[in-house]
């Protein structure tokens, strides 16, 4: 018994739980044995799950019933008295050099494998897993390293990383959410603001509608009672014309058939019967109003009227005016309308990104010099020794040979003026910049802004201050606007676009385009196509 006794280690007699030697061994249905209170723990540890082997997994129905194994108590207490070898250390408990089991308890048995995926090792005992469990068996097993992380601290040192990043993470959520809601609430409020805005505009167009319609009606009413005064005036004198007429006639007969009588004596008794005439409307006490040299028979009917229709034409050209002038600040409150308060687009680095802001602007008639002649739609004006016959309007300058443009200018634009003169300037102002005066040129005032052009150098005028500018000469001046940003930037351009001068400020007020020629007749400067 001795000598086979010295066959036998310790590990055989080794609960595989506590690694230890059985202590009131159990055996179970698998016929696998442990410690009793190893097999109890470990059940209870598994409470929600149906009890199994540690070692071959099988699993059972319900806890087995656990009885001592009084042979094999009795055979380790024998053995335990005879003397049990230990197993080299070299052979299965992890020494210094050794890669320890990470799942061991106690003294700890040799690694056969790492896992790349746990990132642990185990002994042969706990590596049986990753042997039977499908998902485990995809794992990448290696040989054992003391490189591989212990799982354990690996998992603490993630799982405190992790938790710092979800805190993060649900902060940033909450914030977020919480700005989701404030822009739920914004476009809520936006869309009651537009949907009552559109009500009350609709309400005063309508009401303006309704008021232009009333004296619409108005006139019409007013002309046809004059037309019906009128007319009866023409009919009754046209009918007294009519009877005394008839009576003319009459006469005319009467002393005709007198006339025709060869007796003397009955011509001569006749003659006094004949019915006196009566108060006749002479032709002359009837005044028509002549013809114009201008008309002629076909548009009579047009000249009783006429004054009419030219005083109902002075109202739509006053109303005209009135929308042109005061819609671009209907223009601007809309696009004022700003939520969010987003950084500013930054300015174009290149001519193609400047053109996608380009727009297509005109010359205002009613504002340009009597020196100036336009012409190219509009778009060219040109320094004329006589002056040109324009109407009168309030808005033209008359100091200084310049222009304005017809559209008011708001958000963010870009145009180029190409310039054949030795003097120009180009220019950015209010409409009510004034219109004579010495505050009247660009740049003279605080409501213009002018870059002025000779042919050998650049200045930039603005509120009568001048700065001189540097920068190559180019036919061709380019004028970036952000209005909402309060940024004017004047460009050479050439075959590259040089910045001359840069302005930040803030606008109270939407522009509008300029230009200046002046110095020598023939001069001109034209607003570029560029579309």
């Amino acid at each position: 018994m001795a000598q086979k006794g010295d066959q036998l280690d310790q590990e055989t007699f080794s609960c595989s739980i506590c690694l230890e030697v059985l202590k009131d061994p159990v055996a179970i249905p698998c016929g696998h044995s442990y410690c009793m209170n190893c097999i109890k723990s470990y059940w209870d540890e598994g409470e929600k799950k149906l009890p199994s082997c540690p070692q071959c997994r099988r699993t059972f129905t319900q806890k087995p019933e656990l009885v001592k194994n009084t042979m094999l108590a009795a055979l380790v207490e024998q053995l335990k008295k005879t003397g049990l070898q230990a197993a080299p250390a070299d052979h299965c408990y992890a020494g210094p050099e050794d890669v320890a089991c990470d799942f061991c308890s106690g003294r700890k048995l040799k690694a056969v494998k790492s896992c790349l995926v746990c990132l642990a090792s185990y002994c042969k005992n706990h590596l049986q897993p990753h042997h039977d469990v499908a998902v485990l068996k995809k794992h990448k097993l290696v040989d054992p390293s003391k490189n591989t992380v212990s799982a354990a601290a690996e998992r603490t040192e993630r799982q405190r990383e992790m938790e710092v990043s979800r805190q993060q993470i649900q902060q940033e959520i909450q914030d977020r959410e919480k700005d989701v809601k404030l822009l739920q609430q914004e476009v809520e409020a936006i869309n009651q603001s537009a949907d009552k805005t559109v009500e009350d505009s609709e309400e005063i167009f309508t009401e303006l509608i309704s008021l232009l319609q009333k004296r619409s009606s108005d006139v019409k009413q007013q002309i046809r009672s004059q037309q019906e005064t009128e007319v009866r005036r023409v009919r009754e004198l046209e009918e007294k014309l009519q009877q005394e007429i008839t009576d003319l006639k009459r006469r005319d007969a009467e002393m005709k058939q007198l006339s025709d009588t060869e007796d003397h004596n009955q011509f001569l008794h006749n003659y006094p019967s004949l019915s006196p005439l009566s108060e006749s409307t002479h032709s002359s006490s009837i005044s028509i109003r002549p013809l114009t040299h201008s008309s002629s028979i076909s548009n009579r009917p047009l000249r009783y009227f006429q004054d009419v229709t030219a005083a109902v034409s002075e109202v739509r050209g006053q109303l005209q005016d009135i929308l042109r002038d005061t819609w671009t600040n209907v223009s601007l409150a809309i696009t004022d309308v700003d939520v969010l308060l987003s950084q500013p687009e930054p300015e174009p680095t290149s001519r193609a990104g400047f053109l996608k802001y380009s727009c297509e602007i005109t010359l205002d008639p009613n504002t340009v010099h009597t020196r100036l002649l336009l012409s190219e739609e509009n778009r060219k004006v040109t320094l004329m020794k006589k002056h040109q016959s324009y109407s009168s309007h309030p808005d033209r300058f008359t100091e200084s040979g310049q222009v304005l443009s017809r559209e008011s200018l708001t958000g963010r634009h870009y145009w180029e003026v190409e310039k054949k003169a030795d003097v120009v300037e180009v220019a950015v102002s209010y409409k009510n910049i004034s219109r004579s005066g010495d505050e009247s040129g660009f740049g003279y005032n605080d409501k213009s802004w002018s870059l002025y052009c000779t042919s050998d150098s650049y200045a930039f005028w603005y509120n009568d201050i001048r700065t001189s500018i540097s920068g190559p000469q180019s036919s061709r001046i380019g004028v970036y606007l952000d209005h909402r940003a309060g940024v004017l930037s004047f460009y050479s351009v050439s075959g590259t676009m040089t910045l001359l001068h840069r302005v930040q400020t803030s606008f109270t007020q939407p522009l509008h385009a300029g230009v200046y020629v002046d110095n020598t007749v023939g001069n001109s400067a034209e607003l570029c196509k560029l579309k």
